[in-house]
């Protein structure tokens, strides 16, 4: 496949990479950031390594939450004015008051099903919420699971056997759910019940065939726009393989409709800002070791 490398990455470039005068650091100093969301004029995101939640204002960061051991690897904020923060390393939820406190975890769901690797939210239009946990550590093992926390705040178990669950998210018109799954280099769908139960699992996009199999593409997290355009993140396992530090951006049917390129590697998660003209992206130098040292990125969304 070597061969034909420069013919794919250049079919790959449908769109102007993202320039140098487009990329802006707002973060040079990140310990795995990740799992991004925009909030009343606030980027909120994690560092993994460091086990906080942090703020971005628009011109300085600051440490809003820390927790020694959750490892957490997204954050969101609820219709209550709380947060949600999933915390990986710790097999919880944590729950964090609008001041930055502290509050008393999700550690199961109705059932008494533990949460093995909690690890991305996606909000649905009925004021529940559904969230992946990826399973134990990457590799052959299939366990991966998504549970929905409902506005009662009942949290049940909707899907299992996902493989290495990750980044996920609800289309515009609230009726289907993409999730990926990183270790099989796919994002799947399920069609959304009233009650939030999910069925009708599919495959969706296959990263490796869309890139044609220059390499394994480990999917991260995803996003989506007003338009129902998504944008997929990934994590390398190498820093100089071919595509890394790429996001692609694909249509409702799985087009690729462009590409945007970071300086680092690994850029596994992203959040739009309120206009959707900006990218907050959040990416790893260091890909296989802690610290895992990273920047956020503020990119122009071309």
């Amino acid at each position: 496949m070597r061969k034909y490398w420069p013919v794919v990455l250049a079919a790959l470039t449908l769109s102007p990479y993202g320039r140098a005068q487009d990329v802006k650091v707002i973060n040079d100093d990140v310990h795995f950031a990740e799992g991004p969301v925009w909030y009343h004029g606030k980027l909120y995101y994690v560092e993994y390594d460091r086990s906080s939640v942090d703020t971005w204002d628009g011109s300085r960061n600051a440490v809003f939450w820390s927790k020694p051991g959750c490892g957490p690897s997204a954050v969101l904020p609820t219709a209550r004015g709380e947060f949600l923060v999933t915390c990986y390393d710790s097999g919880t939820i944590g729950r964090i008051s609008a001041e930055g406190k502290d509050l008393a975890p999700y550690t199961h769901d109705a059932y008494g099903t533990p949460f093995v690797g909690p690890n991305d939210f996606a909000p649905d239009h009925h004021g529940g919420i559904y969230f992946t946990c990826s399973g134990t550590a990457p590799g052959p093992v299939i366990d991966g699971k998504i549970f929905y926390l409902a506005a009662d705040g009942t949290i049940t178990q909707k899907a299992v056997e996902v493989h290495s669950a990750n980044g996920i998210v609800v289309s515009n018109d609230g009726k289907i759910l993409y999730a990926i799954e990183t270790e099989d280099h796919r994002l799947i769908q399920f069609n959304i019940g009233p009650d939030g139960s999910l069925s009708n699992r599919r495959v969706f996009l296959d990263l490796d065939e869309l890139t044609h199999h220059v390499v394994h593409i480990y999917p991260d997290g995803v996003k989506i726009d007003s338009s129902g355009q998504l944008y997929i993140g990934q994590n390398p396992r190498d820093v100089h393989a071919p595509l890394a530090g790429t996001i692609f951006v694909v249509d409702a049917a799985g087009k690729l409709l462009r590409t945007l390129k970071l300086p680092s590697p690994g850029v596994p998660n992203l959040a739009l800002s309120p206009d959707e003209k900006t990218l907050y992206v959040m990416a790893l130098d260091q890909l296989d070791k802690s610290p895992y040292q990273g920047k956020v990125y503020a990119i122009a969304n071309r």
